[in-house]
């Protein structure tokens, strides 16, 4: 019920990566990923993604129901639709988890490389540009996917993926599936961004202190920890904006893009209410974070790729 059968690409990229040669040194003398590795990383994401999506998606539910009602109790909602309602919109989370982080986590490391960020003494921003990048091409991606869940997340009914396309293209036609595309690209921008590059220099960090190799269980699960709180403190406002505005009618507009909606928040509700939901958001993250590197890393291992 929980676990999606992986997609036919992000199976093959995990056969068939070992077999690729993990780099390829450039004219330069810098170490880049071939275009071949460079796909096997974002199918070995994907496959990554689909895994721990099962696990956080409850605790995505209770925050965005949080998010758009502050009176929201998630014992309440078990108590009358059941415990899988935990899982509403799990067949948009597939989706989007397949979409949006097989590009965001896959291709960090190829932009990484290519940018030159992975040398050992490469600026904190340098890595934070490279995660911005891969965050932002894979949230216009998997944005659609990303309005369908948060659409069925909310959704009082039992929520069903085909009625909540329909409904959609029916009432705004395409440009409806791209509603709320500013905050979520700046969203993936700063929480990729800041997701990537802590947990990249953290790893830094670790290894130069306790000798532990970037591989290590503990250095990977201590980095990713780490790196999911940072993400949480930067990135709440923006997840805050972006389901107000993925949660607006179909059939009619209430906010006129980002700024209007950030306006109206402070108006409304305060500049606080921009952090409801905060540790439901840390809960989500810190243990997707965790999760997502983890399995990450040990399967670019098997692979025979190095560690982020």
């Amino acid at each position: 019920f929980l676990f999606p059968p992986l997609t036919s690409a992000a199976a093959a990229a995990v056969v068939s990566s070992r077999s690729l040669s993990s780099l390829e040194t450039t004219a330069t003398g810098a170490v880049a990923m071939s275009l071949k590795d460079a796909l096997a990383s974002m199918g070995l994401a994907g496959t990554t993604a689909l895994i721990a999506v099962n696990f956080t998606h409850p605790i995505e539910t209770w925050k965005t129901r949080l998010q758009v009602n502050p009176k929201f109790s998630v014992l309440g909602m078990i108590k009358q639709d059941g415990f899988f309602s935990l899982w509403k919109g799990i067949q948009a989370g597939w989706l989007r988890e397949a979409s949006y982080t097989t590009i965001k986590l896959g291709a960090y490391g190829p932009i990484r490389d290519a940018i030159g960020a992975n040398k050992k003494d490469a600026p904190f921003l340098l890595k934070f540009a490279a995660g911005s990048l891969s965050g932002s091409i894979g949230s216009v991606v998997g944005n659609p996917f990303d309005v369908m869940k948060t659409k069925m997340m909310t959704a009082t009914e039992k929520p069903s993926l085909g009625r909540a396309v329909s409904a959609m293209y029916h009432d705004q036609g395409i440009k409806g599936f791209y509603r709320g595309i500013s905050a979520n690209v700046m969203r993936a921008c700063v929480l990729n961004g800041t997701k990537m590059a802590c947990y990249d220099s953290i790893k830094g960090l670790i290894v130069s202190k306790t000798g532990w190799s970037r591989g290590d269980v503990r250095c990977t699960f201590t980095s990713a920890v780490c790196a999911g709180f940072f993400m949480t403190c930067t990135v709440a406002p923006f997840d805050m904006l972006r389901t107000t505005l993925m949660n607006q009618p179909t059939d009619r507009k209430i906010y006129n893009g980002f700024f209007d909606a950030a306006t109206k928040i402070v108006k409304e509700h305060g500049p606080l209410a921009y952090y409801r939901g905060f540790f439901p958001i840390w809960g989500r993250f810190a243990p997707q974070a965790t999760l997502q590197l983890v399995i990450f890393d040990m399967l670019r291992k098997l692979a025979g790729f190095d560690a982020i």
